[in-house]
């Protein structure tokens, strides 16, 4: 069974929330479980944690020496840029972990798939989600889903970039997708059972994600097909760019 930790819209994860209107909802939308609310029964597994700001640091008086700034690590795959409402992420994607997510990603990137939707899904200390819906809540049309790949060893990290699925089919990941804003180890594959298969991270940001944590503190609320979570101010993603081809 999921984890208890994650609040009763787990219900509702085949991929997004339950509709507020059923008898006029989009296909049933794919959302990871959400964490359930603190006051909650103790939990089976850990919840998520919540990360904690760091402790401040004194400031450097003239004459001293700043730290050595370690040179950037050199990247490991195609990187995407989503130019949002919010300001610019930019995702590193692992093609060597996941292929096939991987492949369909940049295939919906390429065809314009994600320009004009939005982040239909934000949960602050949980993720942020996108890839399905244009501004009026219309369901993007999607292609066939691809096989999952959650058992490559990565881990729904903060800053990771993950495929989303309906709930009870870990083999049903089209064109929706999450930011971990905190680590979701939860949603980390624990074996092939389809309640334990995780979901697949595929990519991890490695520019912008103070966008992602300012998106994470929107104000959000009830918009139909969706109960909860919609942010109450669009945050859309203008353009989504393959860099360096």
């Amino acid at each position: 069974m999921a984890p208890s930790s994650f609040r009763p819209a787990l219900l509702w994860l085949c991929l997004l929330a339950a509709p507020a209107l059923p008898a006029q909802q989009p296909p049933v939308p794919q959302d990871p479980p959400a964490p359930a609310p603190a006051s909650t029964a103790t939990p089976a597994t850990p919840a998520a944690p919540v990360p904690t700001p760091p402790a401040p640091t004194r400031l450097r008086q003239l004459g001293e020496q700043a730290p050595p700034v370690a040179p950037p690590a050199p990247p490991t795959g195609p990187r995407v840029a989503f130019e949002t409402s919010m300001g610019r992420i930019v995702f590193e994607l692992y093609p060597d972990k996941a292929p096939m997510t991987v492949a369909n990603f940049l295939a919906y990137v390429k065809d314009g798939h994600y320009n004009g939707t939005i982040f239909h899904r934000v949960i602050g200390d949980f993720l942020v989600q996108g890839g399905a819906y244009t501004p009026d809540m219309q369901h993007k049309p999607e292609r066939a889903p691809v096989p999952s790949e959650a058992g490559n060893g990565l881990s729904n990290l903060r800053g990771t970039l993950a495929a989303a699925r309906r709930s009870g089919d870990p083999n049903s990941a089209t064109a929706q997708f999450f930011v971990n804003t905190v680590d979701n180890r939860p949603l980390d594959w624990r074996g092939d059972d389809a309640e334990m298969a995780g979901y697949t991270v595929f990519g991890r940001v490695v520019e912008g994600l103070d966008v992602v944590d300012r998106i994470r503190v929107v104000p959000t609320g009830a918009r139909a097909p969706f109960a909860a979570d919609v942010p109450v101010a669009t945050v859309l993603i203008e353009r989504a760019t393959l860099l360096d081809e």
